[in-house]
C-alpha cells in the first residue's frame, strides 16, 4: 500500500525540533567503511530508505552490519569483502551508492558497479568519476549498464575537475586513500559533506588535507595504516533548512537544535532578507521566527557556499505567497522545477522559462492532491500544504522517506496537522481529519 500525507493547512508551527545526521554525509561514510578490514562505528545515522539501500549494498559485498535505531548508530564489519560487484537492483535505486566504486577500487583494485539511479532532477553524468579514476591508473570499460574498473595499482596524480562535482570529488578521495604517492584534486567540491568525509577518512587513518577548499591533497597510505574507529556524522543542513522554511512559511517560531549554522550562511541570509528572524541561541541551536508576510527576492542556485540546489524547491514554496515577484535561476540541473505543476495546482502563480522560474506571490495557496516527484520537491509540497487553505494530499511519499526521518512526527510536534495513511488505514484516521476541521 502506497503511503500518503493528509495535511490540514493553516496551523502556525511552534516548539522545538532536533535535526538528524546528514544523509549526504553518512552514505559516503558507510561506503568508506569497506576500506577498513575490521569494525567501524558511525553515530548520528538517520533512519532513511537511502541508508537502508547503502547498507544492503555493503551486505551484498560481504560486509556485516548492526543498525541500532535507538542509538542512531551503525557498526560495519568489513573484514571480509567477498564481492566486487554492486548490483543494478541496488545502485539503480539511489545515485549516492555509485560512491562505492572509489572505495572498491581503493581496497580491491577492481570494481564492477552499475550505473546510478536516483531522483529524476536532470542528467548527472559520471564522466568526471571515470576520467579521474583513469588518471589514477584504472582501466575502465562500460558495458551492459555497468562500469568495470581494474588496476594493478593506483598511483597518485593531479586531477582537475571541469566542474566541482560532489560525487566525483568523493569517489576520487576514496580511490586515492590507498594509492601510491599523493593525489591532488583541483576545482574540488567544497560542501560540508566533503569536509566530513575527509574527517572520517582521517579518523580511520587516511592522510587528507584541504577539504573544504578547491584543492584537496590525499597522501596515499598503506592498507595496514587504516584501522577501526568511531565517528559522529554532522547534522543535515538540508533538513535544517527545510524546517526553518516550514516555520517561516507558517509565520511561526521554533527552536532548531543540532544544526551547524555556518553550513547555512547563504540560505540564512536569504531568509532574513525575506523577513525572517534568525537568532543564535547556542553554537548548535538557533531560533527561527516570522510574524508578517514575506518579501520576494531573487536567487540563483550555485555550488557550495552558494545557494543550495537542494533547497531551491523549498524556497520556491516561500515565494508563492510572498509579497512581490521573485525570480529563481537553477544553474546546476536542467530538470529541477518538477514541483512547479503541483504548486500551480495549489494556486501558485509561476511562469517557467527554461532554467528560470518567475514566481508572483498570491494571497494564499489552496489544498489539492499533489505528488512528490523527487525528494526535495516532495518536502516543498508538504510545506505548501502546511500553509494552504484547506486539505492537501501528498502522494508518492517514498521520495520523501529517502531523506527525511520521521518527517510527519517532527512536524506534528511543532503543531502541524499532518497524518500518514494508506488506502487500508484511511478510515481509521478519518475521525482525526474531521476533528481537525472543527
Amino acid at each position: 500500500m502506497a503511503d500518503k500525507f493528509k495535511i490540514i493547512g493553516g496551523e502556525t508551527l511552534r516548539g522545538e525540533v532536533s535535526i538528524g545526521g546528514a544523509k549526504n554525509a553518512v552514505l559516503k561514510h558507510l561506503a568508506a567503511t569497506i576500506l577498513v578490514k575490521g569494525k567501524t562505528k558511525i553515530y548520528n545515522v538517520p533512519h532513511l530508505t537511502d541508508v537502508d539501500i547503502m547498507l544492503n549494498v555493503l551486505s551484498d559485498l560481504g560486509a556485516k552490519y548492526v543498525y541500532d535505531k535507538n542509538e542512531k548508530s551503525v557498526e560495519v564489519d568489513a573484514s571480509n569483502i567477498t564481492s566486487i560487484t554492486a548490483k543494478y537492483e541496488l545502485v539503480s535505486k539511489m545515485r549516492a551508492s555509485f560512491i562505492i566504486l572509489g572505495a572498491l577500487m581503493s581496497r580491491c583494485k577492481e570494481a564492477i558497479v552499475a550505473l546510478p539511479g536516483g531522483c529524476a532532477i536532470g542528467e548527472r553524468r559520471v564522466d568526471f568519476h571515470i576520467k579521474g579514476l583513469e588518471a589514477l591508473g584504472a582501466k575502465i570499460k562500460i558495458e551492459n549498464g555497468y562500469v568495470h574498473a581494474k588496476a594493478s595499482k593506483l598511483v597518485g596524480t593531479d586531477i582537475y575537475l571541469d566542474i566541482p562535482s560532489v560525487g566525483a570529488t568523493e569517489n576520487l578521495m576514496l580511490a586515492a586513500v590507498l594509492a601510491e604517492g599523493s593525489t591532488r584534486i583541483q576545482n574540488a567540491a567544497q560542501e560540508p559533506e566533503i569536509i566530513d568525509l575527509a574527517n572520517f577518512l582521517n579518523t580511520i587513518g587516511a592522510d587528507i588535507t584541504g577539504a573544504g577548499t578547491s584543492e584537496i591533497i590525499i597522501n596515499g597510505v598503506k592498507a595496514e595504516n587504516l584501522h577501526s574507529a568511531e565517528y559522529t556524522t554532522i547534522p543535515d543542513r538540508i533538513e535544517a533548512g527545510t524546517f526553518m522554511a516550514a516555520v517561516v512559511a507558517t509565520k511561526g517560531k521554533a527552536v532548531i537544535k543540532n544544526v551547524f549554522p555556518a553550513h547555512l550562511t547563504f540560505f540564512n541570509d536569504k531568509l532574513i532578507k525575506m523577513g525572517a528572524n534568525i537568532k543564535l541561541i547556542e553554537p548548535t541551536t538557533i531560533e527561527v521566527s516570522c510574524r508578517s508576510r514575506l518579501t520576494s527576492i531573487n536567487f540563483v542556485t550555485q555550488p557550495y557556499p552558494g545557494f543550495p540546489t537542494d533547497l531551491q524547491a523549498i524556497a520556491m514554496t516561500l515565494l508563492t505567497t510572498a509579497n512581490g515577484v521573485g525570480i529563481i535561476t537553477e544553474s546546476l540541473y536542467e530538470n529541477r522545477f518538477m514541483q512547479v505543476p503541483d504548486l500551480r495546482r495549489m494556486g501558485a502563480d509561476i511562469h517557467q522559462d527554461r532554467n528560470h522560474a518567475i514566481v508572483k506571490g498570491v494571497k494564499n495557496l489552496t489544498g489539492a492532491t499533489v505528488a512528490a516527484s523527487d525528494l526535495r520537491a516532495g518536502a516543498a509540497l508538504v510545506i505548501a500544504g502546511l500553509t494552504a487553505y484547506g486539505e492537501t494530499t501528498v502522494e508518492k511519499l517514498h521520495h520523501i522517506d529517502r531523506g527525511y526521518e520521521e518527517f510527519e512526527y517532527k512536524l506534528q510536534n511543532l503543531g502541524g496537522k499532518i497524518y500518514r495513511y494508506n488506502d487500508e488505514t484511511e478510515n481509521q484516521i478519518k475521525g482525526v481529519f474531521n476533528e481537525s476541521r472543527l
